[in-house]
């Protein structure tokens, strides 16, 4: 029997496809499957536009089939089947697709899609065979062929019996290297999750001899192992049945299927969209954040389809990172693939589904924040640091889409507010939107920065998470108020006779602050009377961009830089403890310094920063005490 070669072309692209174009030996079970589903749709095809030819779904499968002794996997299905002339046509030129060739001549349209149509899915066959054996039987035909080849050296044809119309692929699974073991790909559950994985929505049964085990009859504790015939795939994507069909419990079900979490979802979205492309989607908001989400090991994205067939389980494309905690499924017929059908070319219709899902889960989101403001922040409060950082990232680039979205806990409210809430109570006199850094609600609220503020009624939003700072300096404002820290040097609250007094305190002052600063030469950038406390006797400010808060957080991080916010030391002149002060630096050189000292450790204190020298500070204050 002659040994037909492989074109030149083909030989070399057989090699690079076998070595190259797949990076996983397992997606051999989805193309062959795959093609198979092909092969029943084309009769399907054929009775459409054929009134002698009738179609009963319920007489077509496909069925895989496991000899571990023989070590083969036998894939069959009872499609169209091949001809002498298809065997040799299809499978002896590698890249020509008989799918593709079918549905072109046939005309048909989208929503009839036909999977396979690169021509290079079977030959996925010798990633994990060194030989490949196809018997197949065409329909209308009373012969049957057997096609067979070992790889590269080439294939032959030859005539063999088979009964019925189809095709069987018989792949002799490769020997175990010492690199790798192929005798996974002859275990049974092995091969059913492969289908589930990425067949699990062919249209047609894939069906598999399953091992089960039972009691032996009579016995209590004996049990006896069978094999009965089962349907593997689920054949209906959820995403294809009309909405009305479907209930609250299918969607929970269908994301406990997956394994998309261990929680229930918050909340579901079912898209269906026939246009310019066309795509159906099921997405889940998560109830609770996944243990690994803010690591680098967390990988975002959907699992896409096409055609009922998955592609990728984690397309990343298809997700902002600020919405990476959605979960859920995209399957498009329009998507253009690459050869593989692993990948996708970056193409237009990618983006545009891409656009599509980001401004739905922010449109689902709104809507949750307006009609169901407890579930909203039950949401929030697992993944709202998520859409904090998208505001800070790519340079505030996200804010139109973003800003809406956030909420921070109100000094006013008591609880969690929006931007849009805080900004529709402001007074008329107030210029900006305040807020608070700190490690929690309760040491916010007894920073001796907030006096002034609460005393004119003004609300301040409290900010506790790491990102809060960062992203709100990206952000800039809201609704044109701007933000501003109620450590800022400027609270923009002075009124003239304030201002006159401020200044009259400043003069009056002016030595002893000077000789304050001396003392804490380095540590801060200036010494002043605070404008802002009215019963506290010190605190901190920030001058410039980089507050304390913002410090604490940097240095904090592995890459420690050191870095230093311009501190100011404020002093409230009104409080007793400034006339002791003023005494000291009068009358005594050594107190006025023990006094300084104490003072700023105090302010330290107050904004969670560790003191120079704790033991030389309870000692200076062990000598007040005296």
């Amino acid at each position: 029997m002659e040994t037909k070669q492989f074109k030149a072309e083909s030989k070399r692209l057989l090699d690079l496809m076998i070595n190259s174009i797949y990076t996983h030996r397992e997606i051999f079970l989805r193309e062959l499957i795959s093609n198979a589903s092909d092969a029943i749709d084309k009769i399907y095809y054929k009775a459409l536009t054929d009134e002698s030819i009738s179609f009963e779904k319920d007489d077509y499968f496909i069925k895989v089939s496991v000899d571990k002794e023989s070590r083969t996997v036998k894939i069959s299905d009872t499609g169209i089947g091949m001809t002498k002339e298809d065997l040799d046509d299809n499978l002896g030129v590698i890249a020509k697709s008989g799918s593709l060739k079918f549905k072109k001549e046939n005309e048909i349209k989208d929503g009839y899609d036909i999977i396979g149509q690169f021509g290079v899915g079977f030959y996925s066959a010798f990633l994990v065979a060194d030989t490949v054996t196809v018997i197949s039987k065409a329909f209308g035909s009373t012969e049957a062929y057997k096609w067979e080849s070992k790889g590269v050296e080439g294939y032959t044809i030859e005539p063999c019996e088979k009964a019925t119309v189809g095709t069987d692929i018989i792949l002799k699974i490769k020997d175990n290297t010492e690199d790798e073991s192929f005798d996974e790909y002859l275990e049974e559950y092995r091969l059913k999750s492969i289908i589930k994985k990425y067949s699990d929505f062919i249209r047609y049964p894939i069906k598999m001899d399953v091992t089960e085990s039972k009691l032996k009859e009579g016995s209590e504790s004996e049990y006896e192992s069978y094999t009965e015939e089962k349907t593997i795939n689920s054949m209906v994507p959820i995403w294809r049945k009309n909405k009305s069909e479907l209930k609250e419990e299918d969607y929970n079900n269908f994301y406990s299927e997956k394994h998309f979490g261990f929680d229930k979802p918050l909340k579901h979205v079912h898209i269906s969209v026939d246009g310019a492309i066309s795509y159906n989607a099921i997405l889940f908001i998560p109830e609770r954040t996944p243990y690994d989400f803010y690591t680098k090991e967390y990988e975002k994205g959907l699992e896409l389809y096409s055609s009922g067939v998955m592609i990728m389980d984690k397309c990343g494309d298809l997700l902002p990172d600020y919405f990476g905690f959605v979960k859920g499924i995209v399957d498009s017929e329009d998507l253009s693939l690459n050869i593989s059908r692993e990948i996708l070319q970056h193409d237009r219709q990618l983006k545009l589904i891409a656009k599509n899902i980001k401004n739905k889960i922010k449109s689902e989101l709104e809507t949750m924040l307006k009609n169901d403001r407890e579930k909203y922040e039950k949401f929030y409060e697992a993944f709202g640091k998520q859409l904090k950082y998208g505001l800070y990232s790519e340079y505030g680039s996200n804010k139109d889409v973003l800003q809406d979205l956030i909420m921070f806990y109100s000094s006013k409210e008591k609880k969690m507010v929006t931007l849009a809430e805080y900004v529709d109570r402001m007074a008329e006199s107030q210029k900006y939107i305040y807020y608070a850094s700190g490690e929690s609600n309760e040491r916010i609220e007894k920073l001796p920065q907030t006096e002034l503020l609460l005393d004119k009624g003004y609300e301040i939003l409290y900010f506790t998470d790491e990102v809060d700072e960062f992203a709100i300096k990206m952000l800039m404002s809201y609704k044109e108020k701007e933000f501003r820290s109620v450590s800022s040097n400027d609270l923009g609250i002075e009124d003239d006779d304030n201002k006159e007094t401020s200044k009259e305190e400043e003069k009056e002052n002016k030595d002893i602050f000077e000789g304050m600063k001396s003392i804490l030469s380095g540590k801060v950038k200036e010494v002043r009377a605070s404008k802002r406390l009215k019963n506290h006797p010190v605190c901190l400010a920030n001058d410039g961009e980089l507050s304390i808060e913002m410090e604490k957080i940097l240095n904090a991080m592995p890459n420690n830089q050191g870095v230093k916010a311009d501190k100011v030391l404020e002093i409230n002149v009104n409080h007793d403890v400034f006339k002791s002060l003023k005494s000291a630096y009068e009358a005594d050189k050594d107190k006025f310094n023990l006094y300084t000292d104490i003072l700023y450790n105090q302010a330290l204190l107050i904004e969670g920063l560790s003191i120079g020298d704790p033991v030389e500070f309870t000692n200076n204050i062990c000598k007040i005490m005296k």
